[in-house]
């Protein structure tokens, strides 16, 4: 007799998952390899395939683009900026808001034209970067006349990376055998951040992407009209959580007031201004992780269908959103994504303080630390101090000294890490003796976001800071652990300007700003970056500057706080050297300056004064003059 095959778990009934056409949709802009929604051009395809709506997200320079246009004035329009950053999103978005329709849009060619109600013809040129040479030649060629010549009639609209549309130009005039003047006019607008011609508006979205547009992206995501089929389904409620819903309601704020999205702003903040640029598709990728995101649903992303599995399991947990904000659920080949490689920058998960680990690790018995832990970790249930999370963590401190090195301590540690990710941004903003930036290398990012907004406002920076970035920048500049924070010395070895211990002071500039001497502070147009000016006299010699990146500030904080300067990051010892250099040309120009003025003493003059850098007991640095006498 034969044994009958043992029972194949049901099937969910079609209508258990009434969001899933929905979540496979969001899904599909996650970090996998065949991720074709993230790309404008493929959009169409996919709402009707999943049969959604779309995201819709806020287009920032839509409406001058529009008005541009509609003005009627002559001239084309570049919409330029790097990959991902919406510029085929916004093309075809202007196509809609001129009249244009979807579906015409969506069967037409590359280059398409509309015809507008006062008569110009507008030529769309959707992709530069599919274009052969001979339709590009054309391209250009209209590009050309309606900028630069008299073509008031026709006019192109085009989306281009920025190296596209400069190759593009220089083989166009190579071709014609000359150089392309319109490829100079638009290197200088990219560089200068700004149009150089009134006949070619060039819209820049690379310079446009900021908080403001990741928060954009959340509420998009979050909010979008589709989770609303969540309330029919039989995986959520009656003590069931569905970590796609429960993720989902954490990127929106329930229970945090938007403390999560807030805290995430200021991460995107300080990496754009350390240079990290993120396109509106990353973002778009990080929002889908945040919330689909776990290590054994396949290709790390959550459906539907993976939620009772997890929840059978007691596996919840590990979709936390705050470890998938970093991409902890992905194979490291898939965290090579610029997004995740930006927010890695920040060392979130690796970084800790003693009192934070101390917490986490003791706080569940330690009466002294009980209340906090309760509060902090405790009073998370799904992603805090869960079941999993005591139990790994009582057999780690209960295992013997060889246990705590191997599977165990690994276990453990790994989730100490998940913890310190989750405490990053949920730890309350006024909570004294945990704070959530000495839980990544920034420790000092609050007070640098604090001095750019102050400085983009043209407001004073405060007082403790000037004198914290016055006394690290001393210390660089002459190698001992002098405490002035009131003004600057700007030092040398006697000759070799790289020297690391310099005690020959060239010259002194105060901390502030006075009478248009000494250090002050001020935003850096196209970066939007504060730069540091030091000005060693108010007329003739020009300032030397220091672009202020994130980096550079927690550098000098740190100096400023006892570090040697080598120990936190060689590269911004360099740059900070290179500007001490950059003083100390400034210093030999105000000194020849002086000698000239003073050339009938100086003939007479038989002696040398150096001056030398002493300390106090204190710790306070003094310039002492010391004269030599010389002979004939």
């Amino acid at each position: 007799m034969n044994n009958p095959e043992p029972a194949q778990p049901a099937a969910p009934a079609l209508g258990s998952h009434p969001a899933s056409a929905w979540v496979r949709f969001l899904r599909s802009y996650g970090p996998t390899p065949e991720n074709g929604t993230l790309f404008d051009e493929h959009v169409t395809k996919a709402l009707a395939k999943a049969k959604v709506q779309p995201i819709t997200l806020p287009t920032p320079r839509l409406a001058e683009i529009v008005s541009r246009v509609l003005s009627g004035d002559p001239g084309s329009i570049l919409i330029a900026g790097t990959a991902g950053d919406g510029k085929t999103f916004h093309c075809r978005s202007l196509w809609t808001e001129l009249g244009g329709s979807a579906k015409d849009w969506a069967s037409a060619s590359v280059i398409t034209e509309l015809t507008l109600a006062d008569g110009r013809v507008a030529v769309f040129v959707k992709d530069l970067s599919e274009l052969a040479n001979e339709a590009s030649d054309e391209a250009m060629e209209l590009l050309e006349r309606s900028a630069l010549g008299d073509e008031d009639k026709r006019f192109l609209i085009v989306a281009a990376n920025h190296g596209q549309i400069l190759e593009r130009l220089r083989d166009f005039g190579t071709r014609r055998g000359r150089q392309s003047e319109l490829r100079r006019i638009v290197q200088d607008a990219f560089l200068q951040a700004g149009n150089s011609t009134a006949k070619l508006a060039i819209f820049d979205l690379s310079k446009s992407v900021n908080r403001e547009t990741l928060q954009n992206v959340f509420i998009a995501v979050a909010r979008h009209p589709e989770w609303d089929k969540c309330d029919g389904c039989g995986h959520r409620g009656a003590g069931q959580v569905c970590p796609i819903y429960e993720n989902r309601n954490r990127m929106l704020g329930t229970g945090d007031e938007g403390l999560l999205a807030r805290r995430l702003g200021d991460v995107a903040e300080v990496a754009k201004l350390n240079g990290w640029h993120l396109p509106v598709r990353d973002v778009l990728t990080l929002a889908s992780n945040m919330i689909l995101g776990h290590p054994d649903a396949k290709e790390s992303l959550m459906t539907c269908a993976d939620v009772p599995r997890l929840q059978g399991d007691q596996d919840i947990e590990r979709a936390s959103i705050y470890s998938n904000i970093f991409g902890a659920n992905l194979k490291p080949k898939m965290r090579q994504r610029l997004v995740f490689q930006a927010l890695a920058s920040f060392g979130i998960g690796s970084e800790t303080t003693n009192g934070t680990d101390g917490l986490l690790v003791y706080g569940a018995d330690d009466p002294a630390l009980r209340p906090a832990f309760d509060r902090l970790v405790r009073s998370d249930d799904i992603y805090g101090a869960t079941a999993g999370y005591l139990t790994e963590l009582r057999a780690y401190l209960e295992g013997d000294e060889e246990a705590r090195m191997e599977s165990t301590a690994t276990a453990f540690l790994g989730r100490l890490e998940a913890q310190r990710r989750r405490l990053f941004f949920t730890l309350p903003d006024e909570e004294p003796n945990y704070l959530y930036w000495q839980l990544s290398v920034f420790r000092s990012a609050s007070e640098y976001l604090t001095l750019a907004r102050d400085v983009a406002k043209q407001r004073p920076i405060s007082e403790p800071t000037r004198a914290l970035l016055a006394k690290g920048l001393n210390r660089v500049m002459t190698g001992l652990l002098i405490e002035n924070g009131d003004k600057l010395f700007v030092a040398s070895s006697g000759g070799y300007t790289q020297s690391r211990v310099s005690v020959l002071c060239d010259t002194e500039a105060p901390a502030r700003r006075v009478g248009g001497v000494g250090m002050r502070a001020r935003i850096e147009a196209s970066s939007g970056r504060p730069m540091l000016e030091v000005a060693l006299v108010s007329a003739e010699i020009a300032p030397a500057s220091l672009a202020l990146t994130p980096v550079r500030y927690e550098f000098l904080c740190r100096v400023a706080d006892g570090a040697l300067p080598g120990s936190f990051s060689n590269e911004c010892l360099e740059d900070l050297l290179a500007f001490k250099a950059r003083l100390l040309r400034k210093a030999e120009l105000l000194r020849r300056q002086r000698a000239a003025d003073d050339e009938d003493d100086a003939a007479n003059d038989q002696t040398l004064t150096l001056n030398f850098i002493d300390m106090e007991q204190s710790g306070m640095g003094f310039s002492r003059p010391v004269t030599i006498r010389t002979t004939q």
